[in-house]
């Protein structure tokens, strides 16, 4: 019985009704008038059932898929303008004793090179993250309780907030590792966590369990309720996704949404993000090996229809995508990237070319960070490394409610320009600077409050006498 109130996993992300949503989808597809009436909802920015969105999915005339994608870049402008929030992952351990068939860090493969980082490498990784010009992180770590336990974690935050190397800071730490229990993720929660991210990768459980058929992953109600549980540790900012491609798309985007669904229905709080990663080639790891591998276009649509489900959620795109597709899905969507990527245990300190035996998953996109701001620039977006909402205790509903009255654009857009004056001051090349100092100016010309638009220009003049860490 399908139920978002419920606290069980087989309840909220119901098999049953997956199916039969599916079923809806493809009998109604053709149906324009019903098409047009669901597009017409979604414009009011008020989001959209997962079985509406999943027949926007599946609908295939080419006018109405249009409206989809120009309905997605409207919303997207509304809720995140041009802004695109900036991060690096930070792996931690690639240390693993599950058994997951598509990722190497799985227990049984012995050509990868096992290696944890140690405070002092962790320090060492930091700074050359910060000397990049990062201010946001994403910690990974593979699962074992020997090597990486909730301590080291734990240990592991302290010692890179507390790093301030030059004028850099990482002010903002998200978390993904696995599934834990109420008690850890209080720890974490005190421990100044950002975003808690854990991936479903796949909400089909016959599929779930065949995928991890060995170690504590393989139990997927353990799994999928992990967000219930940080929830009730105090962690109110979470992040969902699945790998697309380990299961049909259509039978996971619905499961996402699902999920969504139960967060929002009993926390009053939806996921803070949603990221959706695709299947990747990685040391023993061939993706031909996988049959449910999502093409382009079909990856271009998810992204679009879920921008239009779930209007006011983030969405994160990794350099597991090419350039060329990370430039489609931020008109579409996406709201925060990473850029100068490394998927090595001390990958950033080695600056090494990724390791044929060490990487979690390929790096499509290897440009550098500031290749990257230079870049978004060029495509006129606003390169942002503001952390000020988690700085600020506008997390959970509290955010959420500051984005569905559109109150929220006072802060971020003003934050999104003060955050990348800091970046051109201290980290950018010649050319990013000037086409950075260019974009300040013309943008600081549209916020609409006339006192925030004076203390912005105020906080701007004070970065570049040397001041730092202005927010709004």
């Amino acid at each position: 019985m399908y139920n978002p109130l419920s606290n069980k996993a087989e309840e909220f992300i119901c098999d049953h009704e997956i199916n039969n949503t599916i079923h809806y989808a493809r009998e109604h597809k053709d149906n324009k008038q019903l098409i047009e009436e669901i597009l017409e909802k979604a414009a009011l920015c008020k989001g959209l059932t997962h079985r509406e969105a999943a027949l926007l999915l599946e609908c295939d005339d080419r006018e109405l898929n249009e409206k989809t994608f120009e309905l997605a870049k409207e919303i997207k402008q509304k809720f995140y303008g041009n802004r695109i929030v900036m991060f690096a992952p930070l792996y931690l351990s690639n240390y693993c004793i599950n058994g997951c068939v598509y990722c190497p860090y799985h227990a049984k493969n012995k050509t990868i090179h096992r290696r944890k980082l140690t405070q002092a490498e962790i320090r060492q990784e930091v700074i050359a993250l910060q000397d990049m010009g990062h201010k946001r992180l994403a910690l990974e770590a593979g699962e074992d309780p020997k090597n990486n336990p909730i301590e080291y974690i734990l240990e592991c935050i302290n010692t890179i907030y507390s790093i301030k190397h030059k004028n850099g800071a990482i002010r903002r730490v998200n978390v993904n590792i696995a599934a834990t229990t109420v008690e850890n993720y209080k720890k974490l929660h005190e421990a100044g966590i950002g975003t808690y991210i854990l991936f479903q990768e796949t909400y089909n459980k016959q599929n779930y369990e065949a995928l991890h058929p060995t170690g504590p992953k393989s139990n997927y109600a353990y799994h999928t309720e992990a967000m219930d549980r940080a929830m009730q540790g105090g962690i109110d900012d979470v992040g969902i996704g699945v790998l697309f491609g380990l299961e049909t798309y259509l039978y996971d985007f619905i499961g996402l949404l699902m999920h969504a669904e139960h967060l929002e229905a009993t926390y009053g709080v939806g996921p803070h993000t949603i990221s959706v990663p695709r299947l990747c080639m990685a040391d023993d790891i061939n993706t031909d090996d996988f049959k449910n591998c999502v093409p382009d276009h079909i990856f271009h649509k998810i992204v679009a229809v879920l921008r239009i489900a779930v209007p006011y959620t983030g969405m994160i795109v990794s350099t597991r995508e090419s350039q060329k597709s990370r430039e489609k899905v931020l008109k579409l969507g996406i709201s925060q990237i990473s850029g100068g990527s490394r998927t090595t245990v001390g990958g950033y300190v080695e600056n090494e070319t990724e390791s044929e035996h060490s990487a979690q998953f390929d790096v499509t996109d290897q440009r550098s960070l500031d290749d990257v701001v230079n870049w978004l620039l060029q495509l006129g977006y606003i390169p942002s490394f503001c952390t000020a909402c988690y700085r600020a205790g506008r997390t959970g509903d509290r955010f959420m409610s500051l984005v569905k009255t559109g109150q929220i654009a006072n802060c971020c857009s003003p934050n999104a320009l003060i955050t990348l004056k800091e970046y051109l001051e201290d980290y950018a090349s010649d050319d990013t600077k000037a086409k950075g100092m260019a974009m300040i100016e013309k943008e600081l010309e549209k916020i609409p409050n006339p006192t925030v638009k004076e203390h912005a220009r105020d906080y701007l003049m004070k970065i570049e006498k040397g001041e730092r860490d202005f927010r709004f």
